[in-house]
């Protein structure tokens, strides 16, 4: 079976990415942004954001089984990129909504009926999942362990299935549970 992760993106506003796009900033990192070969939109991410977005890469990675021609990590831009101009993450905004819906259509027909499209993203609200769900129906997955953490313990959670080669179990996101009680707490790394 195939499978795709759609990953939501960063925060690009906060401290680190004002750091990072600020016009005095000299790090590797920035000078490679302005290169002409520019930066892999997961690393920017992974830098702005941190243990999140780190997460949901490295576990995309890890258990993506994507159809050919079709990679298997795919974040969610608001506005199809990082533009000067920031476009409302919401789905009554169309300039979030119309290239999020084109994209996830497109993608319908490489997963195939019976491949499965994991959101690694809030599922709490329906920022994402509404648009999500209209395009790609039952084919639309979450990890159930999601339900109740916050950002910080999802992204401590899927790097250790990462470390551990262990795969979650995904739940189609249609009729779902997404609010719940805040699970334990995870056990501190032994080190």
């Amino acid at each position: 079976m195939t499978r795709v992760f759609l990953l939501s993106p960063a925060h690009c506003d906060g401290l680190r990415a004002r750091r990072l796009l600020d016009d005095g900033a000299r790090s590797d990192l920035a000078q490679r942004l302005r290169s002409a070969d520019g930066v892999p939109l997961g690393e920017l991410m992974s830098f702005m954001s941190g243990l999140y977005f780190r997460g949901k890469l490295a576990y995309a990675r890890a258990f993506a089984r994507p159809p050919r021609r079709t990679d298997g990590a795919l974040v969610i831009t608001p506005g199809a990129g990082l533009r000067p101009a920031a476009v409302r993450v919401d789905a009554a905004n169309p300039a979030f909504r119309a290239p999020l819906e084109s994209d996830a259509c497109a993608l319908v027909g490489r997963v195939g009926h019976r491949g499965q499209v994991v959101l690694l993203g809030s599922i709490a609200s329906t920022k994402y999942t509404d648009v999500l769900g209209t395009a790609l129906g039952r084919r639309l997955f979450f990890p159930a362990d999601f339900v109740g953490r916050g950002d910080k313990s999802r992204g401590g959670l899927l790097l250790r299935c990462v470390a551990e080669g262990r795969e979650l179990d995904y739940v189609p996101v249609d009729g779902a549970v997404r609010h719940g009680p805040r699970p334990p707490r995870l056990a501190p790394l032994a080190r």
